[in-house]
């Protein structure tokens, strides 16, 4: 079953459906083996309609070609939720529960051979996970027909610099699993 994108586009389950300025689906080839998933469109994302092009993208997607050796467009790259919440506040439990069907419907869709979630919002929507961060990042999780990883979200990075190279760490994990037979 295709994702249906033009209900998508006007969806409006929750409340976040009144203050955006688009809907972010999500970028990449359908046939990406590495499908990053974070939390929410940020203001950039919400004004361009793709997600992680501001300063944490720049950051996350060279990492991921220093690391992984892919380029933003060899991925797909979609969002726990779709439309921004306001001031960038983490979305709520109601938000993630209205938006959680056109993700599972995505992550179907999709089918990679691993996921990244990226941040600890994303980490426990695809991957379940119940810990911190720093309990669970780096680690892979099986998932129905895939792995699962998680990293810190590049904008905790840009606060605290000593995170890349945990995120490299956790990157190194993904190109495991990608290269793996």
């Amino acid at each position: 079953m295709a994702l249906d994108v033009a209900a998508l586009s006007s969806c409006t389950k929750c409340r976040l459906s009144q203050s955006r300025t688009r809907v972010v689906i999500g970028t990449g080839p359908s046939d990406a083996a590495l499908l990053l998933v974070g939390e929410a469109p940020g203001r950039h994302e919400d004004e361009g309609g793709a997600p992680f092009i501001g300063r944490s993208g720049q950051l996350l997607f060279a990492l991921i070609e220093e690391v992984v050796g892919l380029k933003r467009d060899q991925c797909y790259v979609t969002n726990t939720v779709k439309c921004r919440p306001p001031g960038n506040r983490v979305p709520a439990r109601d938000e993630l529960d209205a938006c959680r069907p056109w993700l599972t419907e995505q992550l179907a869709d999709l089918a990679p051979r691993v996921t990244l979630a990226v941040g600890l919002t994303a980490a426990r929507e695809v991957l379940g996970a119940t810990l911190s961060m720093s309990a669970v990042h780096g680690r892979a999780r099986h998932l129905a027909e895939h792995t699962g990883i998680a990293t810190y979200h590049p904008a905790a990075a840009l606060r605290d610099p000593a995170l890349v190279a945990v995120m490299r760490e956790d990157l190194a994990v993904v190109r495991a699993f990608l290269e793996a037979p």
